[in-house]
């Protein structure tokens, strides 16, 4: 399948799908929890982010990688300044500057590893976060000046994420209101 041929059974589709190099993946809905904490987090950077030239969206925006290569929803986006987009739809940026993805038992290793090396060829991203679902814990990548990315983490409810590419912080404590933590239980057989 072409990425036009994707976006526009996308568009018409009622469920979300991704897309990477020709084949289309179904994307499994999340658990309370998982909403929560993308709620929590969208609404956090909202407020940090209003007197400031940034976005924030949730995991309804399409988010387009490269052109033949990843389509994807992330959990939450920033975008800095002006936002470009893939078409004239104007419903896929192209420029996020921070991704935040919420880790579950179906999807770290993805978003550890090819989702992130895909981000990674993104000029505009500067930050990506990954939020845990078990325990109050926030490990995000940041970009360096010489490209390579470094690993900082936060841990506890007491604790701050600052994001010193992008000049804001949140507290974890906000991430986390209102959520149970712990193991995710069991799927059925």
């Amino acid at each position: 399948m072409t990425p036009e041929q994707y976006l526009a059974m996308e568009r018409a589709a009622e469920f979300k799908s991704g897309y990477f190099e020709g084949q289309v993946y179904g994307m499994a809905g999340g658990t309370y929890r998982h909403a929560r904490i993308i709620a929590n987090t969208t609404g956090a950077l909202f407020q940090s982010l209003k007197q400031t030239a940034c976005t924030v969206t949730s995991s309804e925006t399409r988010l387009r990688v490269s052109p033949d290569g990843l389509y994807t929803y992330p959990e939450v986006m920033e975008v800095c300044g002006e936002a470009r987009f893939a078409d004239d739809q104007k419903d896929t940026p192209l420029n996020p500057a921070l991704i935040v993805e919420v880790l579950s038992k179906s999807t770290e290793g993805h978003d550890r590893g090819l989702k992130f090396a895909q981000y990674r060829n993104l000029d505009s991203h500067r930050s990506y976060a990954l939020v845990s679902q078990n325990e109050p814990r926030v490990e995000t990548f940041h970009r360096q000046a010489d490209g390579r990315w470094a690993l900082s983490e936060s841990v506890g409810m007491d604790a701050v994420r600052r994001v010193e590419s992008l000049d804001f912080q949140i507290l974890l404590s906000d991430i986390y209101d209102r959520v149970t933590l712990g193991e995710e239980p069991a799927t059925a057989p």
